[in-house]
């Protein structure tokens, strides 16, 4: 995990004005996703879909490793910085890398958030709230479909 720690402010920032680079781009077409997902895993993570809170074994799950994307394998999340946010969703105080997540700004359902993606292939994982323990105070709420363990 890189030494820099990301705030709501940096969060804001590449939101609006783009996040930072991904070290690879890895692009398919709706036809491939498909015929590497499942329909609940294309749903969550090409068509921007949320899973029910609660219904992914990885809320409760605190096992040693790396959370990868489902879409691409890029790492993501260390699983020493998740915690048990109560929400029904793994939830992570910050990505792996810096450059690992991209930010955009969701103003759907009426509410304005910021939605986090994979920097590499673009599948959705979820959102990001300014909530989280200190000390970055984020909470990155991960729909459990998007991402796997890769145990140590």
């Amino acid at each position: 995990m890189s030494n820099t720690i990301l705030t709501w402010k940096d969060i804001i920032y590449f939101a609006v004005n783009g996040s930072p680079d991904p070290n690879q781009r890895i692009e398919k077409t709706p036809d491939q996703w498909k015929a590497l997902l499942s329909d609940e895993q294309y749903k969550i993570t090409r068509l921007k879909g949320t899973e029910a809170p609660y219904s992914g074994d990885s809320c409760t799950v605190f096992e040693e490793g790396i959370y990868n994307c489902i879409c691409c394998n890029t790492p993501l999340f260390d699983a020493t910085i998740k915690y048990d946010s109560g929400s029904g969703w793994p939830s992570f105080t910050q990505p792996i890398q810096k450059n690992a997540i991209k930010y955009e700004k969701d103003s759907s359902f009426g509410m304005i958030r910021v939605e986090v993606m994979c920097n590499a292939c673009d599948a959705h994982l979820g959102h990001v709230f300014p909530d989280g323990p200190e000390p970055s105070g984020l909470r990155y709420c991960i729909n459990a479909v998007s991402i796997t363990l890769e145990k140590n």
